[in-house]
């Protein structure tokens, strides 16, 4: 029964229920996390948008089959191993995506509509758009803005530029080098992993992701400095936690370069500790800046 249960949250890919926590980021930026009533609104979005995201993976899944067996570390994903029938996984992406949408439209009819293009997005990502380089790491990208549209619309706390700049920078970032990793088992095996690979190689890709960082570091120093930033916290020392942003990305620059392991972000927030020390030191040094 345990072995089901695991397999079940495996094929729903709860995990990556992290990537959700950038609902919360406009309660946080604005300094309101401890308000109790937004933070309920924004915790039943984060459980509405996990319920769909999971949907979409599995859609994702079901649509990858073929490709997920070929690949050395998806193949052991529950529907390319066979461990879940398609049948079943069908029954339940409808579940979640029934629960989802609805709870979403019971919160607010504004990130309804946000969340329902969320799903329009990714299906036209399965079905076409995900074998289009550069499109598919911007539509990726465009996945977390919309996250933080709908934690700002559930709350109606209004977003900043700055926020959605640098979002969409970092996880175009983070998607640069999971596509990186897919060419190098590309050109070690064979294997062309998914189609979107024809369009990349390890020379386009390290020149985009060098300059992708670079982009970053310096639009979230801009916002560190910018007048509106500095006036609304009343705190001038807010360009200090660029610091923890640098080693940040050159620590995922050294993972994707040397280590060449950049294939699963999300496994890497949990288990590199270099990257879990500087995103805690980060928190802990914009709370006392927002908070103190």
């Amino acid at each position: 029964m345990f072995k089901k249960q695991m397999v079940l949250i495996k094929l729903m890919r709860l995990h990556q229920a992290i990537k959700n926590l950038f609902i919360f980021m406009p309660l946080f930026f604005a300094g309101l996390i401890m308000n109790v009533q937004l933070l309920h609104f924004a915790l039943l979005a984060f459980v509405s948008f996990t319920c769909v995201a999971s949907a979409v993976y599995i859609f994702n899944d079901y649509h990858d089959i073929e490709e997920d067996k070929r690949h050395p570390k998806k193949k052991f994903r529950p529907l390319a191993s066979g461990d879940v029938s398609i049948k079943v996984a069908m029954f339940i992406l409808c579940i979640l995506l029934a629960i989802g949408l609805g709870l979403m439209f019971y919160i607010s009819v504004s990130a309804f509509k946000i969340l329902l293009a969320y799903v329009v997005m990714n299906l036209a990502y399965s079905l076409a758009l995900k074998k289009m380089a550069i499109i598919d790491v911007c539509i990726i990208a465009i996945g977390f803005v919309l996250r933080l549209f709908i934690g700002s619309v559930v709350t109606d706390v209004p977003l900043s530029m700055w926020i959605v700049v640098m979002t969409f920078l970092l996880a175009f970032f983070i998607a640069l080098a999971k596509r990186r990793d897919d060419v190098i088992i590309y050109e070690e095996t064979g294997k062309q992993m998914r189609a979107a690979i024809k369009g990349y190689n390890l020379k386009f890709l390290d020149a985009a992701l060098v300059i992708t960082a670079a982009v970053t570091i310096v639009a979230y120093l801009l916002y560190t400095v910018s007048p509106e930033i500095t006036q609304r916290l009343h705190n001038n020392y807010l360009y200090i936690s660029t610091v923890f942003v640098i080693m940040g990305i050159l620590r995922y620059l050294q993972i994707t370069f040397v280590e060449k392991n950049s294939g699963s972000p999300i496994q890497l927030v949990f288990t590199d500790r270099f990257l879990q020390v500087v995103i805690v030191l980060w928190v802990v040094f914009f709370s006392w800046i927002l908070y103190s």
